[in-house]
C-alpha cells in the first residue's frame, strides 16, 4: 500500500486518481480475455491456425496497451493535449497513406503497416476538440469555436473516403454532443444538423452497402439480395439460444458459424454461452465507466479537463453502445469493436490510449494548479 505521506510521483499518481475507474477498467480487461477465449478458437480453427492463435495474441496486445494506459495517465492536462496534437497528426498521415497505399478489407482501406490509424485518431481527435471548444468558451482572442468546427470535416472527409461510416458517425456524435456542451449559438446547430442529414441521404444514395444496411434495418424481408444479414441474423439466433442464463462456458454452438465471434459478435458469444444476466452484468460496467466519467466532468473546474472527460466517456460509452445494438439488432452494421472485449490490437491499444487520457485529465489537483492551467492553456 502507498502512504499518503511519501511524495513519489507514483505515491502521488495514486492517490490523486480514480481507482474506482481503474478497478472497473481492470475487471474489462479480465472478462475481455476470458470471452475472448470462449469465442476465437473456433473461429482459429476454420481459418486454419493453431486453436488459441487470437488468444495469444490478445495477451501480447494487453502488454503494450496496459503499458499505454499506464503512462498515459501519468500526463498533465497540457501534456494531454501536446500527445494528443502529435498523434492526431500522425494517426491522420497513415490514414491518407492507407487510402492511397493501404491494402482492401472488406471493400475498404483502413489498414497500413498491420494497424488500423484511425483508432488512435478518435481520442486525440477529442482531445483537440475539447481544447478547442474550452479555449473558445473562456478566450475572445482565440477562434477556438472555429477550430473545433473546422476539425470535425478535417477528421471524418478520410474516413468516409475509406469508407468507414462507422467511426465518422462516433465522432460526429462525440463532437455534437462537446457542441452542445459549448453553448454555441442555434444557428450553427441548425446549419450542422442540416449538414449531418445531408451526409446520410447522399452515403444512402450513392453507396451501396449503406443503403442494403438501412433498407435491411427497416424492412428485413426486403433486404434478400441487397446485403449479407448472416451475421446479424446468427447473432440474434446466440441470444434466443443462451436465454437469461447461457449454455455454459465453451458449450456454445451458434459462435462456430459466426465469422466475427471474435471481434464485431463478441456480445453474441456472451450471450450464448454465459446468458443475458451476464450480458446485462457487462452492460453494468460500461454504463458506470461512463457515469463515472461524466460525473467528474461535471465537477471539474478545469475547462479543458471538464470538456476532455465528458468526450472521452462520450467515445467510449458511444462506441459501446453501437456495438451492442447492432449484436441486438437495434441498429444497421457498423463494424464497430466492443471496448476491451473484442479481439484487435489496433483497437486495444486505442482504447488504453483513451482511458489514460480520461484518468490523467480526471485526476484530482490543488484549485491553484488548476488556476495555473488556465492560464497556460493557449500555450500548451
Amino acid at each position: 500500500m502507498v502512504s499518503r505521506l511519501e511524495r513519489s510521483p507514483l505515491a502521488n499518481w495514486w492517490w490523486t486518481v480514480d481507482r474506482w475507474l481503474i478497478a472497473a477498467l481492470g475487471a474489462l480487461i479480465v472478462l475481455g480475455l476470458v470471452l475472448t477465449l470462449a469465442a476465437s478458437p473456433s473461429v482459429a480453427e476454420r481459418l486454419g491456425m493453431p486453436t488459441f492463435y487470437f488468444v495469444n495474441r490478445q495477451i501480447l496486445f494487453l502488454v503494450p496497451a496496459i503499458a499505454v494506459l499506464f503512462a498515459t495517465s501519468f500526463l498533465s492536462p497540457r501534456h494531454v493535449r501536446r500527445a494528443a496534437l502529435i498523434i492526431f497528426i500522425t494517426a491522420m498521415v497513415l490514414i491518407v497513406a492507407a487510402l492511397l497505399f493501404g491494402h482492401e478489407v472488406k471493400g475498404a482501406r483502413r489498414w497500413i503497416f498491420g494497424i488500423q490509424p484511425s483508432e488512435f485518431m478518435k481520442p486525440a481527435f477529442v482531445i483537440l476538440t475539447a481544447w478547442a471548444f474550452a479555449e473558445g468558451a473562456k478566450r475572445h482572442d482565440v477562434p477556438g469555436n472555429l477550430i473545433a468546427v473546422l476539425l470535425l470535416p478535417l477528421s471524418i472527409i478520410p474516413l468516409i473516403l475509406q469508407p468507414d461510416f462507422g467511426q465518422t458517425m462516433l465522432l460526429s456524435l462525440v463532437w455534437a454532443a462537446l457542441f452542445f456542451m459549448a453553448g454555441l449559438h442555434w444557428f450553427w446547430v441548425t446549419g450542422i444538423g442540416g449538414i449531418g442529414i445531408t451526409g446520410i441521404l447522399f452515403a444512402y444514395k450513392f453507396v451501396p452497402h449503406v443503403r442494403g444496411r438501412i433498407i435491411k434495418f427497416i424492412d428485413p424481408s426486403s433486404a434478400h439480395g441487397v446485403i449479407d444479414t448472416f451475421q446479424v441474423d446468427t447473432a440474434i439466433d446466440s441470444f434466443h439460444a443462451g436465454g437469461w442464463f447461457g449454455k455454459g462456458p465453451g458449450e456454445g454452438t451458434i459462435k462456430r458459424i459466426l465469422p466475427d465471434a471474435h471481434t464485431d459478435f463478441i456480445f453474441a458469444v456472451t450471450a450464448e454461452e454465459f446468458g443475458i444476466i451476464a450480458c446485462l452484468l457487462l452492460l453494468s460496467i460500461f454504463v458506470f465507466i461512463v457515469m463515472r466519467g461524466l460525473i467528474s466532468a461535471s465537477r471539474n473546474e478545469d475547462p479543458f479537463c471538464r470538456f476532455a472527460a465528458a468526450g472521452l466517456a462520450m467515445l467510449f460509452g458511444i462506441q459501446s453502445a453501437i456495438n451492442m445494438a447492432v449484436n441486438l439488432h437495434l441498429m444497421p452494421a457498423k463494424g464497430m469493436t466492443l471496448p476491451f472485449i473484442s479481439y484487435g490490437g489496433s483497437s486495444l491499444i486505442s482504447l488504453a490510449l483513451g482511458m489514460g487520457f480520461l484518468i490523467a485529465v480526471m485526476r484530482k489537483r490543488p484549485r491553484s494548479e488548476v488556476m495555473f492551467a488556465e492560464t497556460e492553456g493557449v500555450q500548451g
